[in-house]
């Protein structure tokens, strides 16, 4: 297949500070690309070139076969965003915010307005002020209007952003929903580490402005080394000692007795002695199941993501 998003080499430099370093991804049809990226790594920036709101300093980024700077508005076809918070006016109704939007569109007729509400589940209360809709429904408006021109790229910037947990559980089962009926490519940037892991078909993980990994959620976890928590008397003094060994990948203190490791599972004797020699008390190893945080502070240094 395809793609339908492809970036190859972009890099984005303003000044003399490089934000975007020669990155390269690919989304495909029908699949759920999460992106994931700490404060500052250039994350929004990315978004904000595949949308056409800035361009890139070099590289290529195309959309569905359309090169974004030679063939701007052939490429901007093909793509619906989000970027941040949807933008609707609160004192219309939602199929009025569609029917303004739809006009600056080519062929979108009432038939069509009609489909998109349906699409999202919101024939109910469409015919409702916004200002007496929910944040989740606000959402599924914004992706409705996002969908009028019938892209083959969604864009949906940190989307549960405000959410309870379950509006963000239901906005996870809608993406995929609508995924599975229009094979749409849905690119989902997200702070939740969780959701992303429920959610994407492949993530990438992106630092500094580069792009550090990419894959399936479980090829991801399964490079990672096994992850290991210590029940210790003194978790500070642990993580001291685990953090000198070549072969602990990362320590990091969880509470006062609880350190959390990556490392090599058949090395765990050894540290195990070496901490009661310190005299640190051990009470528990306990090999733990990796997740797709496990990997990004590993990659990331723990950086808090935005």
């Amino acid at each position: 297949m395809e793609p339908t998003v492809k970036l190859e080499s972009v890099s984005k430099v303003i000044g003399k500070k490089t934000i975007i370093d020669n990155i390269s991804f690919e989304i495909q049809p029908g699949e759920v690309f999460g992106f994931l990226g700490p404060n500052g790594a250039g994350k929004t920036t990315t978004i904000r070139m595949l949308v056409g709101l800035i361009k890139p300093t070099s590289g290529k980024i195309t959309i569905c076969g359309h090169d974004v700077r030679k063939q701007f508005v052939k490429a901007m076809e093909h793509i619906g965003s989000i970027v941040e918070n949807p933008e609707l006016y609160k004192y219309l109704t939602g199929r009025e915010n569609l029917e303004v939007f739809a006009r600056m569109l080519p062929d979108v007729d009432a038939a069509r307005i009609q489909e998109v509400i349906d699409l999202v589940d919101l024939t109910a209360r469409v015919d409702d002020q916004v200002r007496t809709y929910s944040l989740g429904m606000r959402q599924r408006l914004g992706i409705a209007q996002a969908l009028l021109g019938r892209p083959d790229v969604l864009i949906l910037d940190e989307p549960t952003n405000g959410l309870d947990p379950m509006g963000i559980r239901d906005l996870r089962l809608f993406i995929r929903k609508l995924v599975e009926e229009t094979n749409l490519s849905v690119l989902v940037s997200s702070h939740i580490l969780s959701e992303i892991e429920l959610l994407a078909d492949r993530v990438a993980i992106m630092s500094y402005g580069k792009i550090v990994q990419v894959g399936t959620v479980r090829e991801l976890v399964d490079s990672l080394s096994p992850g290991v928590d210590w029940r210790v008397s003194d978790a500070f003094a642990a993580q001291k000692l685990l953090a000198s060994s070549p072969d602990v990948q990362l320590a990091e203190v969880k509470d006062e007795h609880t350190v959390h490791t990556l490392m090599d599972i058949r090395k765990t004797g050894g540290l195990n002695r070496a901490l009661l020699d310190s005299g640190i008390e051990v009470w528990t190893v306990e090999r733990r199941v990796q997740t797709l945080e496990d990997l990004f502070i590993q990659l990331t240094g723990g950086d808090h993501i935005a």
